[in-house]
């Protein structure tokens, strides 16, 4: 019988999401007074081209990170008119990649997935330790 981590490092996309999961979990499980982290400044802008939705402080990447993981985890995806908005222009900047073959259109959005959730996993665990030095636990 294999264990569940073989069969995760078989399939490495599982893997990455996984390990985003996992990170968002030990945040809140570590995060008991998520209202500390009201006001006080993110060091980091989180997309350079979203500076309009990006969040002021540790708080509203707290809340970003959790309903991210939420989305992954069960598969739904709600998006509001504005983001729609952000969809569609984003769409037509890659349409010319669409022309392309499937194999290398599906390479192409699976390297960009594998970036997002590496990225998504340090953020969360960023916030977590930000959180640990809050309120002055030792790592």
């Amino acid at each position: 019988m294999q264990s569940a981590e073989v069969k995760f490092k078989k399939n490495s996309l599982l893997l990455a999401l996984r390990r985003y999961s996992s990170a968002v979990s030990d945040m809140e499980q570590t995060i008991l007074l998520p209202s500390l982290l009201r006001d006080v400044p993110s060091d980091e802008v989180w997309d350079n081209g979203a500076a309009e939705e990006s969040c002021d402080d540790l708080y509203g990447n707290y809340l970003i990170l959790k309903a991210i993981r939420n989305t992954v985890e069960n598969s739904s995806v709600s998006l509001d008119d504005h983001k729609t908005k952000k969809t569609t222009a984003l769409n037509k900047t890659l349409e010319p990649l669409l022309n392309t073959d499937p194999e290398t259109l599906f390479h192409f959005h699976l390297r960009g997935l594998f970036s997002v959730m590496s990225d998504l996993t340090k953020k969360t665990q960023c916030l977590t330790e930000k959180y640990k030095d809050i309120i002055g636990v030792a790592n």
